[in-house]
């Protein structure tokens, strides 16, 4: 299995963290071989698995990665952003959400987004921990995290030890600048 650069940022930024891990409530969306979400439960966060509802081959790369990990409490659902399923209804409020790379295909930001939102309002003090590699400059989150009532903070990578360098070298093709960013509710001023 390959693991993509962004994976392992987020998995690094989760491992820098690790002290503070145990008992959260933690979701991994669009989760494919899970590498964060492994992290965040060995660290001793409660971690449900998801990814989306209409590809059956990623939820089982999902179940592949927790077997190979050893790690049989941890939970496997489909989701598919945007979409209100019994799944996504039946899941408890949770205090991380993790995102390595979802924000791949513009077309599916608002949906990403929309799902996030739901979860957010089971609990308004969720962060998004999110990865991402800038593919285009023109390519912007901030509209719709301001439609969306949210915002972001930059987390520069050498904050956490990430080191950009070996993200530059990947063996993939074209350039690899990942960005790290955590999203939040937007704070309402006092009137």
């Amino acid at each position: 299995m390959y693991v993509w650069p962004c994976a392992v940022v987020l998995a690094q930024y989760l491992w820098f963290h690790r002290r503070s891990l145990p008992g959260k409530a933690v979701l991994e969306i669009g989760a494919g071989v899970s590498l964060p979400g492994i992290v965040a439960a060995k660290c001793g966060a409660e971690v449900i698995l998801s990814d989306s509802s209409e590809l059956p081959h990623c939820l089982e790369m999902c179940r592949q990665s927790l077997e190979m990990n050893n790690l049989p409490q941890v939970r496997v659902v489909g989701l598919t952003w945007g979409h209100v399923c019994p799944d996504l209804l039946a899941l408890p409020p949770r205090d991380i959400i993790l995102a390595s790379d979802v924000f791949f295909e513009p077309e599916d930001f608002e949906d990403i987004l929309t799902t996030v939102y739901f979860l957010m309002q089971k609990n308004p003090k969720v962060q998004l921990w999110s990865t991402y590699q800038v593919r285009s400059a023109d390519w912007s989150l901030e509209a719709l995290l301001y439609k969306w009532d949210m915002k972001c903070v930059h987390i520069p990578l050498e904050s956490f030890g990430a080191d950009k360098e070996d993200i530059a070298e990947s063996a993939l093709p074209g350039r690899h600048t990942v960005e790290m960013l955590v999203i939040s509710f937007a704070k309402k001023d006092s009137l």
